[in-house]
């Protein structure tokens, strides 16, 4: 197993949850500049290119001809429909929020283990899925700014279940599959459908190709997301995947703090509550999951 000093996994982490809290008011404004099946193909297709070169010295763990289905399925879930989901409802809501609705998947992360991979479920994670959802139905109650719409909200439900099934089913078929070459070849051939349907029903046209929208797009691909999973996976290499999980709820405060910042976002008391009993319900089951780990160690 290779081995990361403490220093550099710190750095290691605080990138990856800098660059995920950046990405969703960043993309939210780079959807100024393109309709949403096109960019989240482009974005997709061009982080997946960037990290091929990563994967081909790998090409005998490929095994594509025994492994295409656990490829096909993951792209699915993973790659297709969760940023299908994730684009049209930044479209729909305030960056800050959706991110925030998005990041309950470490919650129903921890049902989904409990149901289908034989994980404990302890009273903490109760507790932490319950605030999470009372979370979500007061922001959708609330009412708050007029561009929270219950679309938004499903949008964001949806994509969170789709990155919790995605994720179980990475985990459940791990050892079946190089993981450089799973998230290369989801993110080339995710591309490419998006890519495919965005053109049937979308203009390229439409695409404004301005220095704005060239820039967006370019750190959105590159640092959002092939970047991203390149630390990941050096941080499951050395041991320290779990720590990902315990940092994710300070992604949609950075999500939050950027919209205000530069997109002039607003966010109302009831929202403010809302969120803090959604960032509770994570930190809860994330904690725990941490404490349990020390407690093995």
């Amino acid at each position: 197993m290779m081995h990361l000093s403490r220093t550099r996994t710190i750095v290691y982490l605080t990138f990856l949850v800098i660059m995920w809290g950046v990405n969703w008011p960043l993309s939210k404004y780079a959807l100024e500049f393109a309709p949403p099946l096109l960019f989240a193909g482009l974005r997709i297709f061009i982080g997946g290119l960037i990290l091929l070169p990563f994967a081909l010295p790998r090409y005998k763990k490929l095994n594509l001809k025994h492994t295409w289905r656990v490829y096909l399925i993951s792209a699915l879930l993973n790659i297709i429909l969760f940023f299908v989901f994730q684009t049209f409802g930044l479209k729909a809501m305030p960056a800050g929020l959706f991110s925030t609705i998005v990041f309950l998947q470490p919650v129903l992360l921890g049902v989904g283990a409990w149901l289908w991979l034989g994980e404990s479920m302890t009273i903490l994670k109760m507790v932490g899925l319950i605030l999470g959802f009372l979370g979500v139905a007061v922001v959708s109650v609330s009412g708050g700014s007029g561009s929270i719409s219950t679309v938004g909200i499903l949008l964001g439900l949806a994509s969170t279940i789709t990155w919790t099934l995605g994720t179980i089913y990475i985990k459940k078929t791990a050892t079946k599959v190089d993981a450089i070459w799973l998230v290369t070849v989801q993110m080339i051939f995710g591309g490419i459908v998006l890519l495919v349907a965005g053109s049937t029903v979308e203009s390229w046209m439409d695409i404004v190709w301005n220095l704005s929208f060239l820039s967006s797009l370019s750190i959105i691909s590159v640092f959002c997301t092939a970047l991203t999973w390149l630390v990941f996976f050096l941080l499951v290499g050395s041991g320290e995947a779990g720590k990902v999980g315990s940092f994710n709820f300070l992604v949609p405060l950075i999500a939050i703090m950027t919209s205000v910042l530069f997109l002039g976002e607003t966010i109302t008391s009831k929202l403010v509550a809302g969120l803090v009993l959604i960032i509770a319900g994570i930190a809860l089951v994330n904690l725990k999951l941490k404490f349990l780990q020390k407690g093995n160690q």
